[in-house]
């Protein structure tokens, strides 16, 4: 839940950057100089591309979420008897110990979207945060494929 929270409040300061570097884009686009025109163009295009970039890792987070949820229900997430930390987090010495188990699941199963899933459930464990969203968009990959196919 305190993700979410983040991610709303992130979400609201980059409205709120907008809308103020909107102000003053128009303000330099309307001034007639041409540096400052030049200034006002590229004040209207990196919060464009800041918005994409919120809105591509949004969908990311709803769509890993959804797989997430419907992996639990067919009984496919991993059950194993690890240490969990109170934030809910696994200890990362029994993350390191159950991932080449995962990692062998996804070498033997390419095409499959939940073993992508659960290796990048195993690389989070593990702490390599950069392989677990990798994974992740994998498997978010694979099962649109899946849908669509």
């Amino acid at each position: 839940m305190s993700a979410r929270i983040g991610v709303a409040v992130m979400a609201a300061l980059l409205a709120l950057y907008i809308v103020l570097v909107g102000q003053r884009a128009w303000l330099l686009l309307t001034s007639g100089d041409a540096i400052a025109v030049g200034m006002g163009i590229a004040l209207v295009v990196l919060p464009l591309i800041a918005a994409w970039a919120l809105g591509r890792e949004l969908w990311f987070g709803v769509r890993a979420q959804q797989l997430g949820r419907r992996l639990e229900t067919e009984g496919g997430l991993p059950q194993d008897d690890v240490a969990v930390r109170p934030s809910g987090r696994v200890m990362r010495e029994d993350g390191d110990a159950v991932f080449p188990r995962y990692r062998a699941d996804a070498e033997a199963h390419p095409d499959d979207w939940r073993a992508w899933y659960r290796l990048g459930l195993a690389y989070d464990a593990a702490g390599d945060r950069r392989r677990a969203r990798e994974a992740v968009r994998t498997a978010i990959r694979l099962e649109t494929a899946e849908r669509r196919g």
